[in-house]
Order: structure tokens, then sequence, then C-alpha cells
């Protein structure tokens, strides 16, 4: 969700993050407010100024472009590589929704492409696909040890095995979908309600990934929330990135496992989860 900030908040930021008395050059455009907003001398170029300024700094590549070109120091008001690594989306009190923000972009995106996002049936797209993107990223707003927090007082030394989970996930290299199947076994530990490992999976999946990753994400999770003695997961999935780009290879499947603990090192109990789960 955006955080829309006022001008008192901008203003409270310049005064602790800018140094008084230095000469600034501020990126277009928020970082130029943010100078003008200090009462420091300006610079017109970044080669005079002693700091350069910009509003955020979001990944860091801006900052790094600038540093390396012209050697200066480098200032946001406003750093999610840093110490504000946990706000969300920010909106400034000079940005309107209509101009700014991730609808915007998607209408920047279906103009660099050659389509005219003015067209009837681009209208809504942009708002279709940020709220796509708000429920397909929606596991960075859960937390897994609350998903597994609840749990039963069943004595149980038998692996439990829950498959055929289907999820779907984005790949963060091209933002593109895979998704397919998980098994999930474990030897508790602690029993959980069934459908808690289903949202587990969700969680994890809802979120920018790799495979790799989200397989020892979902293992790792389980074994210490839930102090089982071992843990073993298995993806089998589709990745559209390459069935539809790149090589090209629509059937193609991948295949992932993580084992942890007992399914480790056990070859007797990983033979028995492996039987399970066909």
């Amino acid at each position: 969700m955006s955080d829309l900030l006022t001008w008192d908040e901008v203003k409270k930021r310049v005064a602790q993050k800018i140094p008084k008395g230095k000469r600034l050059y501020g990126v277009p455009r928020g970082g130029c407010i943010a100078v003008a907003l200090s009462g420091n001398p300006i610079a017109m170029s970044p080669e005079s100024a002693d700091v350069i300024v910009d509003d955020i700094i979001d990944s860091g590549a801006t900052r790094e472009r600038y540093v390396e070109q012209h050697k200066k120091p480098f200032i946001g008001l406003w750093d999610k590589t840093a110490e504000d690594s946990a706000c969300g989306w920010i909106t400034f009190p000079w940005e309107s929704g209509e101009e700014h923000g991730p609808e915007d972009a998607v209408r920047r995106l279906l103009q660099w492409v050659g389509e005219d996002p003015n067209r009837d049936g681009l209208k809504e797209t942009p708002k279709r696909v940020t709220k796509a993107f708000r429920e397909l990223c929606a596991g960075y707003s859960e937390d897994p040890k609350n998903i597994l927090s609840k749990t039963f007082d069943e004595p149980c030394d038998e692996m439990i095995v829950v498959r055929d989970i289907a999820f779907n996930s984005t790949c963060e290299h091209h933002l593109l979908p895979f998704n397919g199947i998980v098994h999930v076994g474990y030897i508790p530990g602690k029993v959980v309600g069934l459908s808690k490992i289903a949202r587990l999976v969700d969680c994890y999946s809802r979120r920018l990934q790799i495979q790799e990753r989200l397989t020892s994400q979902i293992a790792d999770s389980i074994l210490s929330c839930l102090d089982a003695q071992g843990v073993a997961v298995v993806i089998n999935a589709h990745h559209a990135c390459m069935g539809c780009r790149g090589v090209k290879k629509p059937t193609a499947k991948m295949l992932t496992s993580a084992m942890r603990g007992l399914l480790k090192t056990d070859h007797v109990a990983r033979s028995e989860f492996l039987q399970l789960i066909g």
C-alpha cells in the first residue's frame, strides 16, 4: 500500500539529513524540491555541488550512477537500501496518483512496446496489473512464524506428508509465472494443522522467487518453527520464462528438493517419503 507523505514529514527529513551550508544539486525532480526546502545554496550541475540530493533511494542504481560519474557524496531523504528498508511504496506530496506510481509504470511499459494505453482495451490495464501484482506478491505481508504458531499437543513420531499442494509464483528474473505442485513431509516435533502447510507454501510462493530458494524456505521454516526431527520438500514446476521465451521449451519442468535432519541423513526415512509422494 502507498504511504502518502505530508509536507511536514518531508521538511522534517530535510532538516535531519541535509547538512547546512553545503552547495547542493538536486536530482530531478524530487531532489530539486528537497534542495529548495533546505535553504542551502543550489548548484546548477553535479560538478559544482558539494552534495547530490535525491528524494528517495530505491534500488541504489541512481546513487551509484551519480557517485561513479561525479565522485560526490549522495544523500536520499528516504533510503530503502539502508534505514528505510522496511517502508513500502512512498508517495511524495508533489506526486499525484495519475502521474506517478506503479500504474504509471505500467502505462509507460505499454507505450514502450508500441501500444496506446488510452485505447479502450487498455485503459483499465494499469489498474488491473497493479491489483494482480498485489495479489501475486501478497506473501510479503505474511509471517511464516505466525502461520506455524498454532500447534497441537499430539504425540507423534511418525512421518506426516502433505502432497500435491498446488502453487503459483512469479520468477524474479523475468516477472513471468511459474507453477506446479509441492510435496512436504516432516517428522515432528510439533504437529500443525493441515491447512497451515498449504498456507506456508502460499506465503513464500506469493513473492518474487526462484524455485530453489522457495524449496529451501519452506523446509527451513518447518524445521525451525515445528522443532521437526526431519523435513523434506519436493517441488515440480513449469516455468513460463522457459516455455514462452528464450529456449521456448514449453514441456520442460524443474524438480527441486530440500532435505533436512533425519530426512537427509536417514536413508530409510528418505526412501519412505519418496515412495509416499510417488
